[in-house]
């Protein structure tokens, strides 16, 4: 384990995506992109799906209830 990282926390700010790619924006100002074939439940959403997701926890993890899908931003990194 790197000395320090578990005290470190990354929160997203913001969340958003395009026909293929998944985006999260970071509190630090990172970027993280990601296949949205990575993520099944959000592969078969639909666009309006997509677009209600929300950050819970302060930014640590992403949520929509009806497509049942969790995202962890620590788990994205």
């Amino acid at each position: 384990m790197i000395k320090g990282y578990d005290s470190i926390k990354t929160l997203a700010t913001k969340v958003w995506f395009t026909r293929d790619m998944f985006y999260v924006q970071l509190h630090d100002g990172r970027k993280v992109v990601a296949p949205l074939l990575w993520f099944p439940g959000l592969r078969r959403a639909i666009d309006e799906q997509l677009s209600s997701l929300r950050l819970i926890g302060n930014g640590t993890g992403i949520r929509r209830d009806d497509i049942d899908e969790d995202i962890s931003v620590a788990a994205l990194l």
